[in-house]
Formats: C-alpha cells, sequence, structure tokens
C-alpha cells in the first residue's frame, strides 16, 4: 500500500482568512433570518462554531460585520470590486448602447443574487444609526460605479434627449437596484426574465 498523502498544515493567515469566511456566511445566514436588530453575535458565533470572542475580536462590532457581508456580497467568489469584474469589461467591448447595458444587467444580477437579502435586512433597520451608515457607504459606492457606466453609454453612443448624466445614473439606480429585483422574485420571475425586463427597461430610459 501507498503512504497516506498528507494534506499541508494550512498557515495562520490561511486559517484567520477561513475563519473570517465561516463568520461572514453565518452572519448572512442569521442576519436574514433575524433581522439587525434581532440578531445577536453570540448566534453568529455559535452557527459559525466559533466562540463570540473570536467574532468580537475579527469584526468588533455587529455594524462591521454587517458592512463585511455586504462586502463579501458585492465582491462575490473573485474578490474582485465591480468595475474589476468580466462585466465592465464587457461594457467596454460592447458594440451598441443595448449590448452595454445587457453585460452591465447580467453582472449586477449576479451581484443582486448574492447582496439583496444583506441590504434588504440594512434597510429594515433605519432608526440603526450604524445600519443606516452601511447602506449609505454601500449606496454611494454603487453610485459611483454606476456613474462610470453611464458615462461609457453616454460618451459612446449618447443618452436619449432631455436626460443629463446625472438622471441616468439616478434612473440607473433605482431600477437595477435590490427592491424591484427581490419583488419580482418574489411574483415567480426567473433571474433570467428579470435581466430581459431590466435591459428593456435601462434601453427605453437610457438610450438615445
Amino acid at each position: 500500500m501507498g503512504k497516506p498523502v498528507k494534506t499541508p498544515k494550512r498557515t495562520r493567515r490561511e486559517q484567520a482568512a477561513a475563519t473570517r469566511e465561516r463568520v461572514i456566511r453565518a452572519a448572512i445566514e442569521v442576519f436574514a433570518e433575524a433581522g439587525y436588530v434581532g440578531t445577536r453575535m453570540t448566534d453568529i458565533a455559535g452557527r459559525a462554531g466559533v466562540a463570540v470572542q473570536t467574532v468580537y475580536f475579527v469584526f468588533h462590532t455587529k455594524a462591521e460585520l454587517l458592512q463585511a457581508c455586504f462586502d463579501h456580497a458585492v465582491l462575490g467568489p473573485d474578490r474582485l470590486p465591480p468595475p474589476q469584474q468580466p462585466f465592465f469589461a464587457e461594457i467596454s467591448a460592447a458594440e451598441s448602447g443595448r449590448a452595454a447595458l445587457a453585460a452591465f444587467v447580467r453582472g449586477n444580477t449576479a451581484i443582486l443574487t448574492r447582496v439583496a437579502v444583506i441590504k434588504e435586512v440594512a434597510e429594515s433597520a433605519p432608526h440603526e444609526p450604524d445600519a443606516v451608515a452601511v447602506v449609505e457607504r454601500s449606496e454611494q459606492l454603487r453610485r459611483d460605479g454606476l456613474g462610470q457606466v453611464v458615462d461609457q453609454i453616454a460618451g459612446r453612443w449618447g443618452l436619449r434627449p432631455g436626460l443629463d448624466a446625472g438622471d441616468a445614473v439616478d434612473l440607473l439606480l433605482m431600477l437595477s437596484t435590490s427592491g424591484p429585483f427581490l419583488e419580482l422574485r418574489r411574483y415567480g420571475w426567473s433571474d433570467t426574465k428579470y435581466a430581459e425586463w431590466l435591459t428593456d427597461a435601462l434601453a427605453r430610459e437610457l438610450l438615445a
């Protein structure tokens, strides 16, 4: 018989990263079940299988953990901010305004499947200043990123008459946010049907 293959030991940094990932995944589940106000750090620790002191050591506060959940969902498995994700390159390579919007919708829908629930949790606590701050920071980052999308569309194909860039960003933010996505999912829409609707709506509202 051959010698058993030894599994290489993880470094301390790898162990810390794995613990952080486990806590974030547990937090997303608990936040979704109990809401922001109803979630306790002890519940998250129990779900993650770690000591509550570990959760506090890594994240310090519930609000900091909520922000980490947001960031984890937005960055995705490759840990890249949206402007560095493949769909942004597809927008740049598009040969028409509609193709650029379709590329945006594909990327945005993938992000929404990860972030919509945790965003809904944060927005359900409007009287919690820490949760409000997380939402506001995340929305500002979205606005900055979508501004880049509008700049490309306006510069290459033009916006519809009477629509300036600022209003175009507002419309893009409103139509592509998590609210319509979750509501249409509740009505039984598939992600594909949602993406087709959003592409059509954005083309009507934005393109010249």
